[in-house]
C-alpha cells in the first residue's frame, strides 16, 4: 500500500467516524425530556400535611429573591431568575452547570 492511499484511508475513516457520530448524536435529538423548575424546598410533618387548606402557607427554605434551580430529569443544570413573558411565568438563566459537572451528576 502506497503512502498515499494509507493518509487517503485515514481521511476517509476520519469522515467516516464523524459521519457517524453526527447521526448518533441526531438519534438523540428526539429524546423527551422532563424539566423543571424548584422554586424552594420544605419539610414537613404527616400531621401538617393532613391539615393543610387554601390559604395554608409553607415556608421554603430559599430566601426570597435566591436563584431558582433548574432540573432535567431529576439533575440540576442551571438557576435562573424568575421572568413574566406574554403573562406566563418563564426562567432567565444566570448559571449554566459545567458540562464536566452535569456529566458527574449522572452518576448520583
Amino acid at each position: 500500500m502506497t503512502e498515499k492511499s494509507k493518509v487517503d484511508q485515514k481521511a476517509l475513516s476520519s469522515t467516516d467516524n464523524a459521519s457517524r457520530n453526527e447521526k448518533g448524536i441526531n438519534l438523540l435529538l428526539d429524546i423527551p425530556l422532563q424539566v423543571s423548575v424548584e422554586v424552594g424546598r420544605a419539610r414537613i410533618l404527616v400531621r401538617d400535611l393532613l391539615q393543610m387548606q387554601e390559604g395554608t402557607l409553607i415556608e421554603l427554605e430559599k430566601l426570597a429573591g435566591e436563584p431558582l434551580d433548574l432540573y432535567v430529569n431529576s439533575r440540576l443544570i442551571a438557576r435562573g431568575e424568575a421572568v413574566v413573558v406574554n403573562e406566563k411565568f418563564g426562567l432567565r438563566l444566570t448559571d449554566v452547570v459545567s458540562p464536566s459537572e452535569r456529566i458527574e451528576n449522572l452518576g448520583s
